[in-house]
């Protein structure tokens, strides 16, 4: 996990979140969570398993797409990142940590290996006020 503690007017400022960033022209998600997991960590994803996508809606920022990766098979040495602290984090203690509330939607879904899943969540400020899986509200 990363937490967010060295960008400046950063959205997720003190929070752990996954690794990731903005596609590059011509990449699909794959090729971008690759290039993304080595470039903020130094490590190579091999079997990637591609979970979802999730839709973030707000009333302070642009409507962003994540789409949610999942991998045990890696080579490599972490590094360190520009945009916060890598830290291995234990399953167990991941909702424990500062982190978004409809974060911890696509964790269990992951979790439970759910099938491919497309989950929207609603914020207004920090509050998730609706999160809606595969077209019906939860």
């Amino acid at each position: 996990m990363l937490h967010r503690v060295k960008k400046k007017n950063d959205l997720n400022e003190d929070k752990w979140v996954g690794i990731g960033g903005k596609f590059e022209d011509k990449e699909s998600p794959e090729e971008c969570n690759a290039r993304e997991v080595y470039e903020e960590t130094g490590l190579t994803v091999r079997n990637c398993r591609y979970c979802g996508i999730v839709t973030f809606v707000s009333d302070k920022w642009e409507t962003e797409y994540m789409h949610i990766f999942h991998t045990e098979s890696f080579s490599g040495k972490i590094k360190e990142c520009e945009e916060g602290v890598l830290e291995w984090v234990d399953k167990k203690a991941l909702l424990d940590l500062p982190i978004w509330e409809g974060d911890k939607i696509f964790l269990r879904l992951m979790e439970e290996n759910a099938p491919f899943f497309s989950l929207k969540l609603e914020y207004v400020g920090d509050t998730l006020i609706k999160s809606i899986l595969n077209g019906k509200e939860i």
